[in-house]
């Protein structure tokens, strides 16, 4: 579950410079990049909460 922490912190890193970029200096692109990143973190947030939900009941 660690991991899984690792990585949505990564990408919500990522998220945010790339969805600033797209606010602050209107770049497509990084919307785009912003775009899959947020579907990307829901997905490992529907599996984080899975995993919690696991190792609450343990």
């Amino acid at each position: 579950m660690k991991e899984l922490v690792q990585q949505i912190n990564e990408l919500y890193a990522a998220f945010a410079k790339d969805a600033e970029a797209q606010v602050e200096k209107g770049n497509k692109a990084a919307g785009l990049r912003a775009r899959k990143e947020a579907l990307e973190i829901s997905k490992l947030m529907k599996e984080f909460r899975a995993k919690s939900n696991e190792a609450s009941k343990a």
